[in-house]
């Protein structure tokens, strides 16, 4: 055996398929030696992998929980990656499930201790996991709590703060350290989209930027989410422009696990994000420098452009019920508004091009102007544009923020993505429709794939139990108080008699901050220990929910991919059907349809509620509840018999 493949390799004999003869010896003899179950369904799905690494396309991988698969594609990953000198990519859906990839007890570690194969794999985490140097500065002197960012600032690693070369350093700032911190406070201090990191002081000593250096030089995998691999590949070209690294390393291979969720990354990605406070800082620093008078006079008139036009954004935005985003009221007067700054642009634009002749900038800093310039500009026009895209404004502490999303992603994917002659693998219990993968297929570009799917191995008949409280009619009315108080009720009602851990799922960040507040009046329940997703840090309370039996978890972003096996995961609790929210993503896209409900509504609601019934049964040895608690289904209403044909085969659906 060679040291850097698990097997001898045989001269002229294609490498995938000596792959693939190794990985049948995996699943045959090798596992099931140390005491792993054979599982049918993993072998086939090794064979259908195999093809796509060697004909170097994409694979729509279904594959029911149970069947193995995140072993499957990195033993191929790994492999490969060795075989072309380039690491492969693994993007998860969020960076919970990055964690939980990488940490002692899973796939990696498993490979390591069963093949004695030690993988280079390293987590390329996003930008917003890690501290903003800037404004830990900020928050030291700008709220109630100061003394709480002073304690993280006196415990910063000594090289942040000197001046001199760094002889050595280490990485550090990871949101993980702090895991303390709610998500408000670490919203004062973590990186955000409008700090320009390009022309930051302390850039490189940034925790971020180390990160950065440590990933990039990973041998096999790089584990990252889907967000930032979406922000790589938007990014790609501009950074290459700006003298940057692009995000990523070049890679040879590309695992979307739970690939069903990337449309909506794409699209995050995929994103303009206009804000004039962030303008008018980048502009002015022009002013500092020598420049003629003539643009120093557009780019003042550039910032009163901006500001008006953010006013009239703001006179214009609505709230809109159960989101954070608001509304735009489009009218002929903003539109005036939008064309008179993209004017102004130009003209300054037009000037950059004389001054830098003149050499009274920096390169790099103008650089980064141009870009950001021509961004603006590329948003605004979108925005005016016959086809408008999608567009909403959100409030924040430094002011409003424009952002517009295109309504599709499949061109920029289709060309940047998918037509590279490279193995792309999206792995999840649940890619298709109507046993047909052609929707996501054509949703996000991919204009030839291959496919399979496979059935979980588990005996559900036998070990999950789906039940719905029926409702007082007082609840069913539209009284949102009621209906709350209910759903709290039933909830502790199926936390008291649950044999272990509970997970609730919520629909949106203020169902469940109604839960905390009733559960709060109530003074406890059984000496259960809660845990609610933004009190700390995500996987912090993961890996406690899951080393304590009796906990019960409330969140809003682990439907899918959660994976705590046996007691401390006995039941699960819906507190709603997780219907798309209320927001103009998905209102456009219901404009957009002629049966809005069975076209948009209805398949997402179905896949999410598919992705909870699968935090539940993890091993073959686990058993518990899922308890739904929506009234609309215990009174017979839609959406009772798509509920029903969603559960596994031979699971009934009780109404309590």
């Amino acid at each position: 055996m060679s040291k850097r493949y698990p097997f001898e390799v045989v001269s002229g004999k294609p490498f995938v398929e000596q792959v693939g003869e190794w990985v049948a010896d995996v699943f045959y003899d090798i596992l099931p030696e140390a005491g792993f179950e054979v599982r049918d369904e993993q072998i086939f799905m090794a064979y259908q992998v195999e093809r796509a690494y060697a004909d170097k396309k994409t694979i729509f991988a279904e594959a029911g929980v149970g069947t193995g698969k995140t072993l499957v594609y990195l033993l191929y990953a790994v492999c490969y990656a060795r075989y072309t000198g380039k690491p492969a990519v693994v993007a998860c859906a969020d960076e919970s499930l990055i964690e939980q990839l990488a940490k002692p007890e899973g796939d990696l570690a498993k490979l390591a201790k069963h093949l004695d194969l030690t993988v280079d794999a390293r987590l390329g985490k996003s930008q917003d996991r890690y501290l903003c140097l800037q404004k830990l500065d900020d928050a030291r002197l700008g709220y109630a709590d100061t003394e709480l960012y002073k304690d993280i600032y006196d415990s910063l690693p000594p090289f942040v703060g000197k001046a001199e070369a760094l002889q050595s350093f280490h990485a550090y700032g990871d949101r993980k350290e702090y895991p303390d911190l709610d998500d408000v406070q670490w919203g004062r201090i973590g990186w955000d989209s409008f700090r320009d990191c390009f022309v930051c002081d302390k850039r490189h000593r940034c925790g971020m930027t180390l990160s950065r250096e440590h990933y990039r030089r990973a041998a096999d995998v790089v584990i990252c989410s889907h967000d930032f691999y979406m922000e790589h590949v938007w990014t790609y070209e501009s950074r290459k422009r700006e003298g940057q690294l692009p995000l990523l390393p070049e890679h040879s291979s590309v695992v979307f696990d739970e690939g069903h969720l990337l449309e909506s990354a794409a699209q995050k990605a995929l994103t303009y994000r206009l804000k004039h406070a962030a303008f008018e800082e980048l502009v002015t620093r022009l002013l500092k420098n020598d420049i003629r008078e003539s643009l120093a006079v557009q780019i003042d008139r550039a910032i009163e452009r901006s500001e008006m036009l953010f006013d009239a954004l703001a006179a214009r935005s609505v709230k809109v019920a159960g989101s954070d985003r608001m509304e735009i009221k489009t009218d002929a007067a903003l539109l005036r508004s939008v064309a008179e700054l993209d004017a102004v642009l130009e003209r300054i634009e037009e000037n950059l091009v004389f001054e830098s002749e003149l050499f009274n900038l920096d390169g790099y800093q103008l650089r980064i102007v141009e870009e950001h310039l021509e961004m603006m500009r590329i948003a605004l026009g979108l925005f005016a544009g016959p086809t408008p895209p999608i567009c909403w404004t959100m409030d924040g502490l430094t002011g409003l923020t424009l952002v517009i999303m295109p309504r599709t992603v499949r061109e920029v994917l289709g060309e940047r993505v998918f037509a590279k002659p490279m193995p792309i693998v999206f792995s999840s219990a649940t890619l298709s429709s109507g046993e047909s993968f052609d929707y996501l297929a054509h949703s996000l570009g991919v204009p030839n794939y291959l496919s399979f799917s496979v059935a979980s191995p588990y005996d559900y008949p036998e070990r999950m139990k789906v039940s719905v409280p029926r409702a007082h009619p007082a609840a069913l009315i539209e009284d949102s108080k009621a209906l709350t108080a209910w759903k709290a009720e039933a909830a502790l009602d199926a936390i008291s008699r649950a044999k272990g851990g509970v997970l609730i799922l919520f629909p949106t960040r203020e169902a469940l901050a109604a839960f905390k507040a009733a559960y709060e009046r109530t003074g406890g329940e059984g000496g259960r220990r809660f845990l609610f997703e933004g009190d700390r840090e995500i996987t912090v309370l993961i890996s406690e929910f899951q080393s304590d039996m009796s906990s019960v978890l409330c969140a809003v972003t682990l439907w899918e991919g959660l994976d705590v096996p046996g007691p401390s995961l006995a039941t699960v609790v819906m507190w709603a059907l997780p219907y798309p929210p209320n927001d103009p993503v998905f209102d456009a896209k219901r404009r957009e349809s002629a049966d809005p409900y069975r076209e948009v509504d209805l398949p997402y609601m179905l896949l999410r509620f598919k992705q909870g019934l699968g935090r539940l049964i993890r091993t073959r040895q686990d058993s518990g509840e899922i308890v739904v608690l929506e009234p609309s289904i215990a009174a017979g209403e839609r959406p009772e018999s798509d509920i029903r044909a969603s559960l596994p085969a031979g699971v009934d659906l009780t109404i309590a």
